[in-house]
């Protein structure tokens, strides 16, 4: 399993990156200028403050935040941190990775809230809950078994995971989370 990002993330990333000064007449060091002169302090204020104030999208305000702020850490691109940061027990994560590492070509990256497993596209993401263990989504209908379930909340991740499992501990990383896991890797 590889650890990175998708070649679909990484022409994404390019492509936002080379598009913010045709899309706003700014290159992205004039906008981490501006941005350094925000009176906010936090990530998702600093979002705030550049929609309402310049009128510039989420995405773009990431990039802006974090060549302006890199020092603060935790960023898209820095994998270890997030991970450390989201996952306090990490018992969980390395079970369903060592099922990750058992299908070729299984690209795993790191966000903020939760973990992602993509091929071409995203097939399954989890996140740690707080009560201990995890919540797995997966790129799969529920009819694929009865342990599945429609989510109970929104999530952050891709749309296209439209089913999750709990995950209590690392012993409930079973041979049927296994085989659902396998199923979803075989949509994505």
């Amino acid at each position: 399993m590889k650890s990175d990002m998708t070649e679909r993330q990484r022409k994404w990333f390019a492509s936002l990156a080379a598009s913010l000064p045709v899309k706003t007449g700014k290159s992205l060091e004039a906008w981490a200028d501006i941005m350094r002169a925000c009176p906010e302090t936090t990530h998702r204020a600093r979002l705030k403050w550049l929609k309402d104030h310049h009128g510039v999208s989420q995405n773009y305000g990431s990039m802006i935040i974090n060549v302006a702020f890199p020092e603060e850490g935790g960023h898209w691109d820095d994998a270890e941190t997030l991970r450390k940061d989201l996952w306090r027990d990490v018992a969980v994560l390395e079970a369903v990775e060592r099922l990750a590492d058992a299908i070729p070509d299984v690209v795993q990256t790191q966000r903020k809230t939760y973990t992602a497993f993509s091929r071409k596209v995203q097939f399954a993401a989890m996140r740690p809950l707080k009560s201990g263990g995890a919540v797995f989504g997966l790129k799969l209908s529920l009819e694929a078994s009865g342990r599945l379930k429609a989510p109970a909340r929104s999530e952050s991740w891709s749309e296209r995971l439209v089913s999750v499992v709990e995950l209590p501990d690392a012993a409930s990383v079973d041979d049927e989370v296994a085989r659902l896991f396998a199923l979803a890797a075989e949509n994505g």
